[in-house]
């Protein structure tokens, strides 16, 4: 409600900023409109629209609005009408508006020439020290009003540049991520291409010191190094638009895959948490970068529990292979309490695993579970 609320405050502010000279003239007429019937005005009267059509501009020039006004109301008094109470309202507006929309050097000589107006009337036009009395309350409440209004609005405005530099910041910290994702990703990549090289490189050499002796083993070789290669070509290709830092060197180890879940899995319950890892149906021949997003996305998934989901939580992992893909499903009870609500820009873990998951064409979906606990869902690609 609040935010809808909010939402229609600022439309009607971005229209009124749109139409603001249509809104003082919309504002100067009604100004003039209860200036008339409570004056009651017959003579004077090009004085009077003069008078109240100063106000059109006086957002746009609030100084000149303001001095304007209060010449032209002196002169009614001096010479056309000494009786009149309607310029003290188009004073007294231009005031505030000068107020509102200039800063304190400029309030000051404007309240002061007002004021002297006021003691001129007390000494001269015999106001009462009643009406006098007033004429200042109505002279302070209306510069206090339009000091505080203007505040307000630079205090607001504050806020709201320092909502966008926080979205902006969190926008950043979000790409960074990405980012380093990429960077990570290309790194482990790169330690399977240089595995699977190695590897065609032994086969290679294997199958030429056997060819001589046993072209059959030499053909094994062959057949080998060609599916290495076709698997190592797969991973490059999804390699395409990974950004990758400058280092040149980076050591060079296996990486882990499907066979090693369970030690995963017995990590995670060493660590304290009991976990429950299901495999459901036959995979299919899985490359290496394969096999190591599955093994990242389920050790993020837990590592998120282990973090979050505080003590008493217990945790089900479930592989599901089919029709050329991967379901992984990682869910937690979190110890019985209601999941709280994900904050944007806490934490990268969940954007690590929609990277990996792109590059299977994959999709991750996370959200907290009706009772209690969290559950993320990912879907992959692998064929």
């Amino acid at each position: 409600m609040a935010t809808f609320v909010g939402a229609k405050a600022d439309a009607i502010r971005a229209a009124v900023c749109r139409h603001e000279r249509g809104v003082d003239a919309l504002w100067a007429a009604l100004v003039a409109v209860v200036d008339g019937l409570a004056a009651g005005v017959v003579a004077g009267w090009p004085q009077f629209v003069v008078l109240h059509a100063l106000l059109v501009w006086r957002r746009r020039a609030p100084v000149t609005v303001f001095w304007a006004a209060l010449a032209s109301a002196v002169l009614i008094w001096a010479v056309a009408a000494p009786g009149v109470v309607y310029p003290v309202v188009v004073v007294l507006v231009a005031l505030y508006t000068l107020a509102r929309h200039r800063p304190w050097h400029h309030l000051w000589p404007a309240a002061v020439a007002v004021e002297g107006v006021w003691v001129t009337a007390l000494a001269v036009n015999g106001v009462t020290w009643e009406e006098f009395a007033a004429l200042t309350a109505f002279l302070a409440a209306g510069g206090l009003l339009g000091v505080t209004v203007r505040l307000r609005q630079a205090h607001l405005t504050q806020l709201r540049e320092r909502a966008r530099q926080l979205e902006r910041e969190r926008d950043q910290q979000v790409r960074m991520a990405a980012s380093a994702e990429r960077v990570r990703i290309a790194r482990e990549m790169h330690d399977l291409v240089a595995h699977n090289l190695a590897v065609m490189v032994a086969l290679a050499d294997g199958g030429a010191l056997a060819a001589p002796a046993s072209p059959q083993r030499a053909a094994e070789a062959l057949s080998a190094i060609a599916t290495t290669g076709r698997r190592s070509l797969g991973e490059m290709h999804r390699l395409l638009g990974v950004l990758r830092d400058g280092e040149a060197t980076a050591e060079l180890s296996p990486q882990p895959d499907l066979d090693q879940l369970d030690t995963l899995v017995e990590q995670v319950r060493a660590a304290g948490l009991p976990v429950t890892l299901t495999r459901e149906g036959d995979p299919p021949e899985l490359g290496e970068g394969a096999g190591l997003t599955i093994y990242r996305i389920v050790q993020e998934g837990l590592t998120n529990i282990l973090k979050h989901a505080g003590p008493g939580a217990t945790a089900r992992v479930r592989l599901r292979f089919a029709s050329g893909g991967a379901d992984i499903e990682i869910t937690d009870d979190g110890g019985g309490r209601r999941a709280a609500p994900a904050l944007p820009g806490r934490g990268h873990g969940l954007s690590g695993m929609a990277e990996r998951a792109a590059a299977y064409h994959g999709q991750v979906d996370f959200r907290p579970l009706a009772e209690a606990g969290w559950r993320v869902h990912v879907r992959l690609r692998l064929t």
